[in-house]
């Protein structure tokens, strides 16, 4: 049974904790919390420190924190040539101190708390500096995840800027329709199935196959309409961008 510790206490930390606990080919041996009550509801005390020199031993540790804490943290770790990875989408593998053998263990979600997620689906893009470390990785990420990936530092920049387009630009672009819906008495609910389709249709179709709208139409009049509607001028700007991007096909503005 391959042994795990995880440091960190957030949304990405809390996911892969009761990831691990669910899996029979994982001992979760502890966590490391500097506030032990934001995991108590997961874990029984004896299983929690806020003590680096408590750390128990594993055969990784796994560092769930924010970008800005890894390289400080993996410094305070108190063991050396031990493999610890860390979650990040854009840090680097050196960002992790040199005293002990690095690697990478990203899983390619968005997380809320409270938000249950099925772990099978989501993808593990995995890194490190040997074969054996790597493989490893590889054997506690195909436990819990169907989708492993080997994706190098440079390569998992590009793919977090282009979750950052799909994940976040989207969900902020979902929160401007709303606010258009409620500005106007109108129940989101109604755009939910529309929303529902677009995301569907990337399945089969390419992104590009499945763009419409009067920007893809090249609707003068309508994209006219529209950016007369819109008074809020953050909402035409972004609309403005968004129209020409498409009108573009894609290409640099």
């Amino acid at each position: 049974m391959t042994k795990v510790s995880i440091i960190g206490s957030g949304n990405v930390a809390q996911h892969l904790i009761q990831a691990f606990q669910l899996n029979s080919q994982i001992e979760l041996v502890q966590v490391f919390a500097r506030n032990k009550k934001s995991v108590a509801h997961l874990l029984d005390s004896d299983a929690i420190t806020s003590d680096y020199s408590q750390l128990q031993v594993a055969d990784v540790y796994i560092i769930a924190v924010s970008d800005d804490a890894i390289a400080e943290v993996s410094s305070q770790l108190p063991f050396e040539n031990q493999l610890v990875v860390h979650t990040s989408g854009t840090a680097d593998l050196d960002t992790l101190h040199e005293k002990n053998r690095k690697g990478v263990f990203y899983p390619l979600q968005t997380f809320s708390k409270n938000k249950a997620v099925d772990f099978k689906t989501i993808p593990l893009c995995l890194e490190a500096e040997n074969k054996t470390d790597l493989q490893l990785l590889k054997t506690i990420a195909h436990s819990i995840s169907n989708a492993i990936y080997e994706i190098n530092s440079e390569q998992r920049k590009a793919l977090h800027v282009s979750a950052v387009f799909v994940n976040n630009f989207v969900n902020h672009l979902y929160q401007i329709g709303n606010e258009i819906c409620e500005d106007n008495q109108i129940p989101f609910d109604i755009l939910k199935p529309l929303i529902q389709e677009t995301a569907n249709k990337i399945v089969t179709l390419s992104p590009k196959q499945a763009q419409t709208g009067p920007a893809k139409r090249n609707d003068l009049k309508t994209i006219a309409a529209h950016e007369q509607f819109l008074t809020d001028d953050n909402q035409a700007t972004i609309y403005k961008l968004l129209t020409q991007s498409i009108q573009n096909n894609g290409k640099k503005l």
